[in-house]
């Protein structure tokens, strides 16, 4: 999902500072809200080191590859807020997607802000829909295939939504690039078919480690209803 350079640039660019500000606050949002409700300090803490270390796999180890616009990646963004909440997981991509610049790519770091837009606005979108379509009384564990195919579908979308964003923004309506655009949506699309049953094979894991509960690691709302 990165946003090759020259696809935005000069004055234009001053755009993504803007949004990249939003997504910064969206995130710390995210990460008072466990502080508050989830675990503190240690908890968001631990959590955050786990997730970012995933985001960082998810980047250089996970196959990915150049299509149209960007690139396909597999950012496995409802997998992460299912089982570390939305706090970490907005710290990870955030920290994961930094630390992959600066030691691999360092030529995106102009687009940073612009990337860090496209990762992080959608998961907090995704903590909505997961109200409105889990139950309260209803631990993660214990989520419908169907429902996992929503929050998949809502992240990935997002992504597609916002690199459509950038590129427009920067490119124009011209032929090529409305082309590039939809090459890369199509591509992206198909990661909605991975990411459900990733889920529901993560969270059926967390069954077996729910002993790891009581340490922190992972989301409370894994295991409990809402409070």
């Amino acid at each position: 999902m990165h946003i090759e350079p020259g696809v935005v640039d000069g004055a234009k660019i001053a755009l993504s500072y803007g949004t990249g500000a939003v997504a910064v606050g969206l995130a710390a949002k995210m990460a008072l809200d466990t502080l508050r409700n989830d675990g503190g300090a240690v908890a968001l803490v631990a959590r955050s080191i786990a997730t970012t270390a995933l985001v960082f796999c998810f980047f250089e180890v996970l196959p990915h590859y150049p299509v149209g616009v960007s690139e396909v990646h597999f950012i496995l963004g409802s997998t992460l807020y299912l089982i570390f909440g939305a706090g970490p997981a907005a710290i990870g991509l955030a920290a994961g997607l930094l630390l992959q610049g600066l030691l691999f790519a360092p030529g995106d770091l102009p687009q940073y802000a612009m990337n860090a837009t496209t990762l992080i606005v959608p998961l907090w979108l995704i903590g909505l829909l997961a109200k409105r379509i889990i139950p309260a009384h209803t631990p993660y564990v214990e989520i419908k295939y169907w429902q996992a195919l929503a929050l998949s579908s809502a992240y990935q979308g997002g992504i597609i939504a916002w690199v459509a964003f950038w590129a427009f923004y920067g490119q124009g309506f011209g032929g090529e690039n409305v082309s590039n655009v939809l090459s890369f949506g199509a591509a992206y699309a198909l990661i909605v078919l991975v990411e459900p049953l990733a889920d529901l094979a993560v969270l059926a894991g967390a069954k077996v480690l729910a002993p790891l509960v009581g340490s922190g690691l992972l989301y409370r709302r894994l295991y409990h209803p809402a409070t």
